[in-house]
């Protein structure tokens, strides 16, 4: 599932209003919206492919136009393929992997640099790109390729945020390690998670909540002297 998570992030829950960009899976995302609203903020699903620039754009505009001007994006965007070794991948893979994973990384980052940036008029705000802890270990024998990809998040996370420091944008990121989501049955082994946690010094696969926690810090203003930081949520791996 590629979800993107847009929109003004304040302190007081009842004023959080939120897009959820999704591409396959709608159902998922309009869950996220009612639970949301739910709570008293403001949510809409938006569906778009983050791989291709003119949906993009459009995203964003629509988000804008619904809900008022962005100022924090979560970049979550990820796709696997079935575990393999690199001598079984072949290009048109490593097309569909890094035009989802990397170009549309970039053009979401920049859309919101646009709209966020004082350069263009704006007030600021945060950007926290989702890496993977996959991008310092390489995950040899299985995901090589999205391992790589994930590399290049952690690059534009750092020269991104030394780009826009002025411009009152923050970009950081979290490496998110083996956490219990749907990612691992695509790539065709849905209890992955339980299959490596040994390898985890605190012994346990992570929760998706943990993460989301650890990115709501750095979009939060308790984390304002803070950029260009890549934060590890891997249990100590």
């Amino acid at each position: 599932m590629l979800t993107q998570g847009m929109g003004g992030l304040k302190e007081d829950p009842h004023e959080t209003q939120v897009c959820v960009n999704y591409y396959g899976q709608r159902a998922a995302a309009e869950d996220v919206v009612a639970a949301i609203r739910q709570k008293g903020g403001t949510a809409v699903a938006i569906h778009a492919d983050v791989s291709n620039e003119g949906e993009v754009v459009r995203l964003f505009d629509d988000a804008t136009s619904q809900l008022g001007p962005i100022t924090a994006l979560v970049n979550n965007v990820g796709i696997v393929e079935s575990q393999t070794r690199l001598d079984a991948i072949d290009a048109a893979r490593l097309q569909r992997v890094f035009s989802t994973n990397v170009f549309g990384s970039f053009l979401c980052a920049r859309e919101a640099v646009r709209r966020m940036s004082t350069r263009y008029g704006s007030q600021g705000g945060a950007i926290v790109n989702v890496s993977s802890g996959a991008a310092r270990i390489g995950s040899p024998n299985e995901y090589i390729d999205y391992a790589a990809s994930k590399g290049a998040i952690d690059t534009l996370t750092l020269g991104l945020a030394k780009e826009v420091a002025e411009e009152k944008i923050r970009v950081n990121a979290v490496r998110p390690g083996h956490i219990y989501t749907e990612l691992h049955a695509l790539g065709g082994e849905p209890n992955r998670v339980d299959r490596l946690k040994v390898q985890v010094p605190m012994q346990r696969g992570g929760q998706p909540e943990e993460v989301a926690n650890a990115i709501l810090w750095l979009l939060s203003d308790e984390a304002s002297y803070l950029t260009g930081a890549i934060l590890d949520v891997t249990g100590g791996r």
